[in-house]
């Protein structure tokens, strides 16, 4: 066993490096020394896993040990470097595809035990009748207790075809211990889960993913838009996309710009790493106006699009800056079919700007890497001659402000208050209006509020907080009599929070998480992104700069 882990470390190290020679080799000789120098501390380092093993006085997982320094490099160039071994290429290569075998459902762990949380629309899980909040209790008569929600999520994974018994306890029904029996299936999870016409004119695109559908699910979207809706203006959705496919950028890219244009260049290494990407697909519009969403998680391919589009003046940019992922990764095959990520290149979008927003290769003492400072950034200029900076996302050209997010909504959210009267709403509720026409009535906010358990639920009180601290700065300054201390208790209890006053004062945010909540439960992801885009602000934002033709216009030119 030791000898097996030591040869697969080293033919894993040896392949590594030789990969990094041959790839340096294109641009530059690397010397002797250089090469001395790599075969001296593989050897070292094989060494003392040999030492360790033999010597030290505790058993060593050979397996874990190993991993932890392969890790453990990786991490010291950048987060995207990986070490994928074989059995776990399945989930690598589902990312790209947005394709697995399983039931069709997100979990989540709560108090030590698994729930489904979300069941996709037709899926496996959805069809059998699996709702959010099942509790899980077994998986082919395998009892989950004790397991987290990776080990879970396993069991029901697995090859589609095969059957899968799944035991649930539901809440807030009569006979809440369920069986489902049903077949695994090749769950495949759209790029577009919604798309439609906003406004009379408008039509909008929710972008999750770039997978290896993306760019025909786009392009269907749109067609079927200008054929059915007559939309003059579009909203494309990248809020909250990470990324993915480099290539499926590119082909939606050329659904706006005419063919052969230049959307990207990425530069490294290597000469191999250096390319000129130009769209070669017939577009469909390249004159609807257009609008892009993006949010501080809006990265990699997102960036590449939205920034593409802003470079080229072909889109109105609105929301927050993006996330700043400029690096390119490419995969290098290992011995034993294992495989490594690494990062090969950087971007640059059709301005010659790079958007990469940290630095990996210069850290500071401790290690730590910090977002490159404004005041250091670089400026670059649009098709238009409009001016736009490097080294941090893409800036938007219309930024919105969200409302201040509030304590007593993050503790109903994060304490699952809204997801588990959305739960019981659907126990009670067999069907609801269709999702453009649902509402949060007063009803429903009173029921929400009778649902809470003040005694149950934990929020921050600042101003009760903020009284003790008032109190204690008077006492310890020698203000404090008894005059002072009445008046402060009288004040304290004054501004003594009321849950239902919380709750009714925050009433317009909780039902912007709560309308999307409950209407999910009927419409799946559909119905959460329509019932969302009734309170969005950055979409309210786009139509109105997207039917203001004169506005439209003054956005995309240069300030004079």
């Amino acid at each position: 066993m030791k000898r097996t882990l030591i040869t697969r470390l080293s033919l894993l190290t040896a392949m590594m490096v030789s990969t990094a020679i041959a790839a340096s080799s294109t641009t530059t000789v690397q010397s002797t020394t250089q090469k001395a120098d790599i075969v001296k501390n593989i050897d070292v380092f094989t060494s003392i896993y040999k030492a360790l093993h033999i010597n030290y006085v505790d058993s060593i997982d050979s397996r874990k040990a190993i991993r932890n320094a392969i890790d453990y490099m990786l991490d010291q160039l950048d987060p995207y470097c990986e070490y994928i071994p074989v059995e776990e290429q399945e989930e690598f290569r589902s990312v790209a595809t947005g394709e697995y075998g399983g039931v069709g459902s997100t979990v989540i762990q709560r108090d030590k035990k698994v729930y489904f949380s979300e069941p996709f629309e037709g899926s496996p899980s959805a069809k059998a009748g699996i709702r959010p909040g099942d509790l899980i209790l077994s998986v082919d008569g395998v009892s989950t207790e004790g397991k987290d929600y990776a080990a879970v999520s396993d069991m029901l994974r697995g090859q589609a075809g095969t059957p899968v018994k799944v035991e649930v306890r539901r809440p807030y029904v009569a006979d809440s211990l369920l069986t489902f029996n049903f077949m695994r299936e090749k769950i495949v999870r759209p790029s577009v889960p919604y798309y439609g016409i906003v406004t009379p004119g408008v039509g909008y695109i929710k972008l999750t993913g770039f997978t290896d559908k993306s760019y025909n699910e786009v392009r269907s979207a749109l067609i079927d838009m200008k054929r059915t809706g007559n939309i003059t203006s579009l909203i494309l959705d990248l809020r909250d996309n990470g990324g993915g496919l480099l290539d499926e950028a590119v082909k939606i890219l050329g659904l706006f710009v005419d063919k052969n244009t230049l959307v990207l260049q990425t530069k490294g290494k290597s000469q191999l790493s250096e390319k000129s990407f130009r769209t070669t697909m017939s577009p469909v519009d390249t004159s609807i106006r257009l609008a892009v969403l993006i949010n501080g998680n809006s990265a990699s391919a997102s960036e590449i699009t939205a920034g593409a589009l802003q470079d080229l003046d072909r889109a109105v940019v609105i929301g927050r800056r993006s996330y700043g992922k400029g690096l390119v990764q490419s995969t290098v095959k290992l011995p034993y079919e294992d495989m490594l990520k690494v990062t090969i290149a950087k971007y640059y979008i059709p301005s010659g700007r790079l958007i990469q927003a940290i630095d990996y290769s210069r850290r500071n003492d401790d290690g730590s890497v910090a977002r490159m400072p404004d005041s250091l950034t670089t400026v670059f200029h649009t098709a238009n001659g409009r001016e736009v900076r490097d080294g941090g996302g893409i800036t938007p050209d219309v930024k919105v402000e969200l409302p201040e997010s509030n304590r007593l909504l993050y503790n109903l959210a994060t304490q699952y208050w809204i997801f588990d009267f959305a739960n019981k709403y659907r126990a009670s509720h067999p069907s609801i209006s269709p999702a453009e026409e649902f509402e949060v009535t007063d009803e429903i906010f009173d029921d929400f509020k009778a649902f809470i358990n003040p005694e149950k639920i934990e929020y921050d009180r600042p101003m009760e907080k903020w009284m003790d601290a008032l109190k204690e700065a008077v006492k310890s300054e020698g203000y404090m009599n008894d005059s002072i201390s009445t008046r402060l208790e009288e004040l304290s209890g004054m501004l003594k929070h009321d849950l239902n006053r919380d709750l009714d004062f925050h009433r317009q945010q909780i039902v912007e998480y709560l309308g999307p909540e409950i209407v999910e439960r009927y419409y799946f992801d559909r119905g959460e992104i329509i019932e969302s885009l009734k309170s969005d602000r950055d979409k309210a934002k786009a139509v109105e700069i997207l039917v203001d033709k004169e506005k439209y216009r003054e956005i995309l030119s240069p300030k004079k």
